[in-house]
């Protein structure tokens, strides 16, 4: 059945058509080709006559950039033609400089190998020579050196770079000849990683400075709203933007479909997108359904199945989970099932998201909006690979914004794409890359200021009174007693960090915020789709214990939070209120867990645990006293409208800065600072900040807007999980008015009346 046919019989079908609230098609477009200054080499102009391959607008201009020696971000489209953009540049290098070397940096193991079978492809192809390797953690002991002696493309990941970096000597060939460095899907590296990472970058930048060469940087990213200012920040030097996409693409059908549509709700989302998916495989669309979790990919994938082969488990299409926590070899079975066609329906975690060649597949569905613009558009862009039309779909969850899209749907088509915040200044992330790259060659506070900037001299000092570094005639080097690369991981802000075990084997690692708030005692943790409890948790060794269970209800902590104000950086004034952007110092107190079944509270457990003091950043809006008096004569309830404005403000942060609500804090307190007034605080949840909540200093007024309308379009009476409740509420969402919310974000921003519409 053609894309076309299936989008109007979903749409007529009598139990869910009514939830489709919108269809949006894109046109198809033809490919924009483009030219060189200078022919490519005879073998690699060979090989592209042999496969018909024509050179779109893009990757030209990526060709002529990288050899003019511009470092580049490239942000075009999923399947337009990235891996050769920068493979080619790459190749025709290696072809005329015997000498030279390459590095590719990829965020998964998965996407690593994948690539790898694409280089060594080319590589033989073109008789290169490159001897194209994966160095990474499965790597073969045996199998290393050889690799850092002959390896001219080498392929790795952040994790295992932030440990090669103290062997550099062992790679002094492979570094002394480095011209380029790849980082593919760097839209991965933001927040707290990515800010490490950037870190990362500039110490290998330094290592292959004191071999002698000075690489060129690649990127290739998910379309952001600010990749030049992203990239620099990244790599740390200039870098063109090159976003003018030449690839072709076929038509697309986009649906949004809503099962909230009416509320209260009683349909189930899960079950809804388990008959979509059944739907399209069923009538011929090879289709990739994305899910938010293991359990729910398993959960869909079992229940289309069902439905296409009419209730049994064998007979009628495909249908398969992937996800994490699957083998490797069932991961490649898979995808090479998925290729052939053998395979007609994927159900997956964001596994899939990135550049993993999956074929070419006719529709993909999205179970709940993935949190970004950028992963929406990543994810929707893995069908119509080969130029046919496709479908995609949409499927909202109850959250604000799900349901924002789907009463704004030209918001989804037609805003700009996300801010992607790295942080370079957090002195706790700072701090810990500074000791790695002291235990990697001798600092010098002038010379390295290039790569850790103004505040290494003070940094330097305070490592120095603790005996981590120490002065010698070249310069400071690391003087602890355990490995600095041990010390610092790159995935958390803080140092303390806690280690879940569970049968002896370390299940996951987070630092002492996270660990309070998921990993208490009693908790029910969710890893990787299983549930494990919570049964001991050590301060004094930072161990938790964890015991495998199946059980039917979820934990929920709740906790008490003060700010206090150390610093205003700076402030500006709204209509009916003061903004203003500083450090804080925010104390939060676990005091107690609740256990629910599907939202029914069953119990109430008390923590005794001691409060989390930490220094951040936040922005605050303080409200006067004539915004105040207008609340109450509406008789709204000041706390309420105020705790509302704080929940909708961090709900709707995501669709401006790519962050998760998870990664923000608030609080709002009828009276605050030296003035006494009312106040909404939103901070970084990160230990020094990461950037957030000054991004959101700089767009609040935007925020509100999208907040206000958030707000006043929602169909219940007194606030709803699509609005104004959170599910992150550690007060347990009380107390809450939506009326007053609505008032307030409407007199503070200036937005129409005080009055809800």
């Amino acid at each position: 059945m053609e894309v076309r046919d299936l989008s109007a019989l979903l749409s007529d079908d009598p139990d869910l058509g009514p939830g489709f609230v919108h269809r949006e098609e894109i046109a198809a477009r033809s490919a924009c080709y483009g030219s060189l200054g200078r022919d490519l080499p005879l073998r690699i102009r060979q090989y592209l006559d042999s496969g018909g391959i024509q050179l779109y607008s893009h990757q030209c201009d990526a060709i002529e950039a990288f050899r003019s020696g511009e470092s580049i971000v490239l942000t075009t489209p999923t399947a337009s033609g990235k891996t050769l953009a920068f493979a080619l540049p790459v190749f025709e290098r290696i072809l005329d400089d015997p000498e030279s070397t390459f590095l590719f940096i990829y965020p998964t193991k998965a996407l690593t190998h994948d690539q790898l079978r694409t280089l060594q492809s080319l590589d033989g192809n073109l008789h290169a020579g490159s001897f194209t390797a994966v160095y990474d953690g499965d790597t073969e002991t045996g199998r290393r050196s050889h690799i850092r002696r002959t390896a001219r493309i080498i392929l790795t990941n952040p994790h295992e770079l932030h440990h090669i970096l103290s062997w550099h000597h062992q790679w002094s060939r492979f570094f002394s000849g480095l011209e380029g460095v790849i980082i593919d899907e760097a839209h991965r590296y933001r927040g707290v990683f990515g800010s490490h990472v950037a870190l990362l970058v500039r110490r290998l930048t330094r290592i292959a400075r004191h071999y002698g060469s000075d690489p060129l940087f690649f990127l290739s990213t998910a379309t952001l709203a600010n990749p030049g200012q992203f990239a620099s920040r990244l790599c740390g030097k200039s870098c063109r933007e090159i976003t003018q996409d030449g690839s072709p693409h076929g038509s697309r059908i986009f649906l949004f479909y809503n099962p909230y549509r009416s509320w209260p709700n009683t349909r189930s989302v899960h079950q809804d997108t388990a008959t979509l998916t059944a739907q399209c495989v069923s009538r011929g669309l090879q289709t990739l359904c994305f899910t938010g979790s293991r359990k729910i990919a398993e959960l869909v994938a079992l229940r289309a199945g069902e439905i296409v082969s009419g209730g049994g488990r064998t007979g009628g299409p495909r249908i398969s989970a992937y996800r994490a926590g699957f083998l490797p070899e069932e991961r490649r079975q898979i995808e090479s099932d998925l290729r052939t066609g053998m395979l007609r329906g994927v159900v997956s975690t964001n596994a899939l998201e990135v550049g993993i060649d999956a074929g070419s597949l006719d529709g993909v569905i999205l179970s709940g909006f993935p949190g970004t613009m950028m992963a929406a558009w990543q994810q929707a862009g893995r069908a119509g690979r080969s130029g046919r039309e496709s479908l995609a779909l949409l499927v909202a969850y109850s959250n604000p914004l799900d349901q924002y899209f789907m009463h704004h749907p030209e918001s989804f088509f037609q805003s700009s794409h996300e801010h992607a915040i790295i942080d370079l200044e957090n002195p706790y992330i700072l701090s810990g890359q500074v000791l790695c790259a002291g235990a990697e060659l001798p600092l010098d506070c002038k010379r390295d200021l290039e790569f850790f900037g103004p505040a290494l001299p003070g940094i330097v000092a305070a490592h120095a009174r603790e005996s981590l570094l120490g002065k010698t005639r070249r310069g400071w080097i690391y003087s602890g007693s355990r490995r600095a690369q041990d010390l610092v991981g790159l995935d958390g802000g803080s140092r303390e960090t806690f280690r879940i075990l569970s049968g002896g084997r370390v299940l996951e690692t987070m630092d002492r915020s996270q660990a309070f708030r998921e990993a208490h005692p009693g908790a029910i943790l969710l890893h990787q789709g299983e549930q494990y409890r919570i049964d001991s948790f050590s301060l004094e060794t930072r161990t938790i214990q964890a015991t495998p269970v199946e059980v039917d209800y979820y934990t929920r902590p709740l906790n008490s939070v003060r700010i206090t104000i150390k610093t205003c950086r700076n402030q500006r004034p709204l209509p009916g209120g003061c903004l203003c952007f500083g450090d804080v110092e925010v104390t939060e107190q676990y005091t107690s867990y609740k256990l629910l079944k599907a939202e029914t509270i069953i119990g109430i457990e008390p923590l005794d645990l001691p409060p989390l003091q930490f220094s951040t950043t936040a922005l605050w809006i303080t409200v006067p006293p004539d915004v105040t008096r207008e609340i109450s004569l509406q008789d709204g309830d000041l706390a309420g409208g105020l705790h509302g404005m704080e929940h909708v403000m961090i709900a709707v942060m995501p669709f401006h800065v790519l962050c998760d609500r998870w990664d923000l804090g608030g609080l709002s307190t009828p009276c605050a600072g030296d003035s006494g007034d009312p106040t909404v605080f939103i901070y970084d949840g990160y230990e020094g900040g990461i950037g957030l909540a000054e991004k959101g200093y700089e767009i609040c007024e935007t925020l509100m807007d999208t907040a206000r309308t958030l707000v006043s379009e929602c169909r219940c009476e007194n606030g709803c999980p699509s609005c104004i409740l959170s599910p992150k509420c550690g007060s347990d969402n009380q107390p809450l008015d939506k009326a007053a919310t609505l008032n307030l974000i409407s007199l503070v921003s200036g937005g129409v009346s005080g009055k809800n519409e």
